[in-house]
C-alpha cells in the first residue's frame, strides 16, 4: 500500500489528511473513534488559529464559537487583565474536531476505524488489522502509541484535568468575552467560555498535588478551590456529582527535533506548548499543514521534523518560561502584577508564544 495513513483524526491529523486528499494523495485516516469525542485540551482557538482555520474553509464563528477579547489574570487576589492582540474564540473540540473530520472525508480521505497497538516506520498494527505506508502521519495528540512512546524527563510531569460548567447568567456575568488563567502554586487552571454559554475549565497540576490528594481528582480540584477564591466563584456554579476528565503525565515543553523517515510527528507528537499560552490548536494545524506539505513536496520526514521543531522551538521556550513562572507564588504574582501596571507585558508574551 502506498497511500499515506494518518493516524489520529483530530486537528493534526484531519487538516494533515485534508491537505493531502487535496493534493491527489488518496490519504486513509485512522481513527480509534468512530464518533467524535470532546478532548480534554484546545477548547481556546488563538488569533492564530482561527486565521489557520478560516484558511481551510473552517470559520470558528459559523461554528457556534464565542469571540474572545481579553485575557484575565489572577495571582490568589491580585487580577489584571489586558486586550488580546485579535479576536480569540472559545469553542468545544467536539465541534471543531468534527468539523475538521468532515472536511477531511468530504475532500477525499477515506476514514476507518481502529485502535492502535504498536507504530513504527513503515506499518501501524491495529486491534483490526495492519496497516502498512511508507508514509505514516502519527497525530494521536497527548496520548502515546507503544513503539512511538515520547521520553518523560521529569519524576512529577503535569497531569490534565478538565470539567464543564452549565450555562448561567452568572457565568456569564463573571467570565464574559475573557480567556482566564488562575495561577496557583503547583499549577494553573483556564476557563473560557464556548458555545452555549457552557464554561470550559481546564487544570494542569503536578503528580505530586494529586498524590497529595489521596490520587482523587475530585480532591485535587476542590484543594485549588479552597486556596483561591476567584476560582471558587466560578467553580460554585459546578452540577453536582461533576464528571472529571483527567490525562496523566503531559511532557509540556518537549519537540520533536527528529524522528525516523517515513513517520511525520504531528500535533502534541511533534511539539507539546504548555497550555496555558493556548496556542496548541495553532501547533496542530501548522504542523499537520507543514507535514502534508513537505510529503507532497517529496521531502522526507526528516526534513520536515527538523524544520518543525525550528519553528515551534520559541513560541514553546517561551510558554514553558511562563509556565515554570506561573508555578511559583512570587513568579505569578510578579506576572499579574506586570500585567496589570504595564499592558504591553501581557501582549508581549502573547505575541512571542504564538507559532509562525
Amino acid at each position: 500500500m502506498n497511500r499515506p495513513i494518518v493516524l489520529g483524526a483530530g486537528p493534526a491529523g484531519s487538516v494533515a489528511a485534508l491537505l493531502l486528499a487535496e493534493g491527489g494523495a488518496e490519504p486513509i485516516l485512522i481513527d480509534r473513534d468512530a464518533e467524535v469525542r470532546d478532548a480534554i485540551c484546545g477548547g481556546f482557538l488563538s488569533w492564530r488559529t482561527a486565521e489557520g482555520l478560516k484558511r481551510l474553509g473552517c470559520d470558528p464563528a459559523t461554528l457556534g464559537a464565542r469571540p474572545v477579547t481579553r485575557l484575565r489574570l489572577f495571582a490568589g487576589r491580585r487580577t489584571a487583565e489586558a486586550p488580546l492582540p485579535q479576536m480569540a474564540y472559545g469553542l468545544s473540540r467536539h465541534l471543531l474536531d468534527g468539523a475538521l473530520r468532515q472536511l477531511a472525508i468530504a475532500k477525499g480521505a477515506r476514514f476507518e476505524v481502529d485502535r492502535a497497538r504498536r507504530v513504527a516506520p513503515g506499518f501501524i498494527e491495529g486491534e483490526r488489522r495492519r496497516w502498512e505506508s511508507p508514509a505514516i502521519f502519527l497525530a494521536t495528540g497527548k496520548h502515546d502509541v507503544r513503539g512511538e512512546r515520547r521520553p518523560r524527563a521529569t519524576n512529577n510531569p503535569a497531569l490534565g484535568l478538565r470539567v464543564r460548567l452549565p450555562p448561567s447568567a452568572q457565568l456569564e456575568r463573571l467570565i464574559g468575552a475573557a480567556i482566564e488563567l488562575h495561577l496557583f502554586p503547583g499549577g494553573y487552571a483556564g476557563i473560557v467560555l464556548q458555545e452555549g454559554g457552557s464554561a470550559n475549565v481546564c487544570l494542569a497540576l503536578r503528580k505530586s498535588a494529586l498524590a497529595k490528594a489521596g490520587g482523587d481528582p475530585l480532591e485535587a480540584l476542590q484543594g485549588v478551590v479552597r486556596d483561591n477564591p476567584h476560582f471558587a466563584r466560578r467553580m460554585a456554579h459546578a452540577e453536582d456529582r461533576l464528571p472529571i476528565d483527567t490525562i496523566g503525565a503531559v511532557p509540556y515543553g518537549w519537540i520533536a527535533k527528529e524522528t525516523e523517515e517515513g513517520l511525520y510527528r504531528l500535533g502534541d507528537q511533534a511539539a507539546v506548548i504548555p497550555s496555558l499560552a493556548g496556542e496548541g490548536m495553532a501547533i496542530a494545524l501548522a504542523s499537520g499543514e507543514a507535514a502534508a506539505q513537505s510529503y507532497l513536496q517529496g521531502q522526507g520526514a526528516s526534513q520536515y521534523q527538523r524544520s518543525f521543531a525550528r519553528r515551534a522551538a520559541q513560541p514553546v521556550g517561551v510558554a514553558k518560561l511562563l509556565w515554570h513562572m506561573a508555578e511559583t507564588s512570587s513568579g505569578a504574582l510578579a506576572m499579574t502584577v506586570a500585567s496589570r501596571i504595564v499592558p504591553a507585558f501581557a501582549e508581549l508574551a502573547m505575541r512571542m508564544s504564538r507559532i509562525h
